[in-house]
């Protein structure tokens, strides 16, 4: 038996557009989107001699052949060709779900790097994010990691410049919306105003902090016109020094990007009183 350790890293959107509903029923996104430091830790030992296992220390998560780590074991051995004796998936819960940071999408990433290291790397990083859009529209951002161009359903990738480090304050609310629902609230709008990823592009070329910050926007704040405290959580981040604060993903989880780590470690703890889950991180 070998037991294999890897970290599965969040995401978080600095640009989000939903550009057109798709003949197969998707949209079309762009989306510019950063791996940050918050962290799930994963563990798989292989070759364990028992039926298949998996165990998370977060309430709430599927531990079974729904658990999208799961999934991407499976898809992983069928695409080698070769089934081990036996395994087990520990997951160590940081990231939040329900909370547009892909924890889920995350961990099954880690599962395909660590599984692809065992297995003496058949597969090439792209290869990988291929499988991985088997897996989930997030997956293949999460195996590739940094900063990225996302588009289609998010499988269509195109690797950027690393942008410059940045000190982060994440906040989930004790909300939790309908990814499904906020894609029929932005069919049934008018979108007013998008992102400029033209802007966003070059604000990361040039490694300008202030710059990515007064480019951030997200498409579906626009649908979230009966859940204030988006907004509120956007506002304190501001009064307390952010430069910019916005959510990721579909939700519900709100960042604000600052200047220092004292800045945020700042905001983090004036947060925390309302929103226990509120952490620093910085991007990787």
């Amino acid at each position: 038996m070998i037991t294999l350790a890897e970290s599965a890293f969040a995401k978080i959107n600095l640009t989000l557009d939903v550009l057109r509903k798709r003949d197969d029923g998707y949209h079309d996104l762009k989306s510019v989107m950063q791996t940050i430091s918050l962290c799930d830790d994963i563990e798989i030992a292989v070759d364990t001699g028992k039926p298949w296992k998996l165990s998370c220390d977060a309430e709430g998560i599927p531990c079974n052949e729904k658990n999208l780590a799961w999934k991407a074991a499976r898809i992983y051995f069928d695409r080698i060709g070769k089934k081990p004796d036996g395994i087990e998936i520990r997951i160590r819960k940081r990231i939040p779900s329900e909370a547009g940071l892909a924890g889920g999408s995350a961990d099954a990433a880690a599962v395909l790097r660590a599984l692809n290291r065992w297995a003496d790397a058949p597969l090439s990083i792209g290869e990988l994010c291929d499988l991985g859009a088997q897996v989930g529209s997030d997956v293949p951002f999460c195996v590739l990691g940094g900063t990225a161009l996302a588009e289609g359903r998010g499988e269509r990738l195109t690797k950027l410049p690393d942008a410059p480090e940045m000190h982060l304050v994440v906040c989930k609310p004790p909300l939790a919306f309908s990814t499904p629902e906020l894609y029929r609230r932005l069919d049934s709008i008018e979108i007013g105003e998008r992102p400029d990823t033209d802007a966003m592009l070059t604000a990361l070329q040039n490694g300008n902090r202030e710059d990515i910050a007064a480019q951030l926007c997200n498409v579906f704040e626009q649908t979230l016109f009966d859940y204030p405290e988006i907004e509120q959580i956007k506002a304190e981040l501001s009064v307390h020094g952010a430069l910019g604060a916005m959510m990721t993903g579909s939700g519900s989880a709100v960042f604000g990007i600052f200047h220092c780590p004292n800045c945020a470690n700042a905001a983090c703890e004036a947060l925390k009183d309302r929103y226990p889950h509120s952490f620093t991180a910085k991007t990787v």
